[in-house]
């Protein structure tokens, strides 16, 4: 093992002011104007466009090609680091930076795409039977898009029976990941939740999780997961998707109304057990319980996926708001969780600090699994979804390297999904609030690529193991 490291090019090293370490890296600035999304009274409006300094792939000092090539095999792992094979995907710290290994035993990173699946609107519909005329067809175009654009996996809600039968046949298969909606399905079957834009809503922001009958339901729900338990081409499991796991969770269960609710009596034993009277509640206890809901959770969901797949990786629920940066709650989900799991929105730039200190609270590495900008080129009103608003598909693609190139100096980061594989149809009126009129998609409504956006996904997808030689060099 020790021999293999020593014969890959990289030292790492990490600082945590971005701006330094690309300074020292970009021979010139870029900007790039966007219009900032903000949220008040449930309005969602956008400022005045205003410049952003761009970190781009052409303003590297160092020319990429003056690096010695880095070969790829079909996971579009790195062949010159290798470790351990088990068969199938899991994570490894090596000389202190994280990474997946394939099935074969290669380091690689997962860079997909979300919601890889026919569209399904009438326009799309259309579309879709006039260009490919069936789901193989558009599947092995799509597989081509990705492969040719240095893409190597799909990320949530895509068509997984539809890839599962392309990776028999391909030659390079399409790794993908397993949307399990432990909770939000559970809801739906007890009643009480509704939908929200972009997620399930719960009452008080309060997840089922004291119930009594949720863990049942999940290992019935987990027992599915045979099917998938001897697929190597599987990265893994996420248990649901932006659960209301927030600092307040602590009142919101003591203000359910139903005094006999399981997660009202729970929030009350919980304060009884140490003694703290309600008007006595400080930010620690807010903390600490909430440590306590996602304890008792994660130690629910995995158990049952481990039951049924110990093989998988178990990818959490998909953070977004403010929980991630709740030291008691990542460490209670790096307990049970192999990767933790973000939606990373509202940065233009990741930030370094809070990726290191996701890693360090929960001693797992993260992946992001949703980002993403609009822009008001492709003719969509853009008013949903989380993302900015820039003015080009250029522009787009400039903003994804220069988030990409700050994931990649990251030490834990080990991927990223792109949200998403089509754009929202706004004639569509079954969509959830958030994926209205959005331009969200590699490809428009009609299956037409946005070349000039995968142009510049592409400049930096396939040079990424260079990047991160090149970024984390010591200075």
């Amino acid at each position: 093992m020790k021999n293999i490291i020593c014969k890959v090019a990289f030292s790492i090293a990490l600082t945590f002011i971005p701006f330094v370490i690309f300074a020292q890296l970009i021979s010139d600035s870029t900007y790039v104007e966007a219009k900032v999304r903000s949220k008040s009274n449930n309005k969602i409006s956008y400022s005045n466009w205003r410049k952003f300094p761009t970190n781009t792939v052409e303003q590297l000092s160092t020319p990429l090609a003056s690096i010695k090539s880095i070969p790829t095999n079909i996971y579009g792992s790195n062949l010159n680091l290798k470790t351990k094979a088990t068969g199938f995907f899991r994570t490894e710290k090596i000389a202190g930076k994280w990474w997946t290994i394939d099935p074969d035993g290669y380091a690689g990173v997962h860079v997909a795409v979300n919601s890889i699946v026919e569209g399904k609107s009438n326009r799309n519909q259309n579309s879709f039977k006039t260009l490919y005329g069936n789901q193989e067809q558009w599947i092995k175009n799509t597989a081509n898009i990705l492969s040719e654009n240095a893409f190597n996996g799909a990320g949530s809600w895509s068509d997984v029976d539809v890839i599962k039968d392309w990776n028999k046949k391909a030659k390079k298969p399409v790794s993908y990941t397993v949307m399990l909606n432990f909770m939000s399905k559970y809801g739906s079957k007890r009643g009480g939740t509704r939908q929200e834009a972009g997620h399930k809503g719960y009452p008080n922001n309060t997840i089922f999780v004291f119930d009594p009958e949720f863990e049942k339901y999940c290992d019935l729900a987990a027992a599915e997961l045979v099917k998938y338990k001897d697929d190597k081409n599987l990265l893994g499991y996420f248990t649901d998707n932006e659960l209301p796991f927030n600092i307040k969770n602590l009142q919101d269960y003591l203000s359910l109304p139903n005094k006999n609710d399981y997660g009202y009596l729970s929030a009350k034993k919980w304060l009884n057990d140490r003694n703290i009277k309600q008007e006595e509640i400080t930010d620690q206890n807010k903390a600490d319980f909430l440590g306590f809901v996602a304890d008792t959770y994660f130690s629910i969901v995995t158990k049952s996926i481990r039951k049924y797949d110990p093989n998988h990786l178990s990818l959490g629920s998909r953070f977004y708001s403010s929980e991630k940066n709740v030291k008691e709650f990542m460490q209670a989900a790096g307990k049970y969780l192999d990767v933790v799991s973000i939606n990373y929105y509202n940065v233009w730039t990741p930030s370094q600090t809070s990726m290191s200190n996701w890693e360090k609270w929960s001693n797992k590495p993260m992946i992001v699994t949703e980002f993403y900008v609009k822009a008001e080129d492709s003719g969509l009103a853009n008013q949903s979804g989380a993302g900015w608003i820039v003015k080009t598909q250029k522009d787009k693609g400039l903003f994804y390297q220069n988030y990409c190139l700050g994931l990649l100096q990251s030490k834990s980061c080990i991927g990223w999904h792109w949200f998403k594989y089509q754009d929202n149809d706004p004639t569509y009126t079954k969509a959830d609030p958030s994926n209205n009129d959005a331009n969200k998609g590699i490809v428009d409504n009609e299956y037409n690529v946005y070349q000039s956006l995968l142009s510049q996904m592409k400049s930096l997808n396939q040079n990424r193991y260079k990047l991160i030689e090149l970024l984390n060099k010591p200075k």
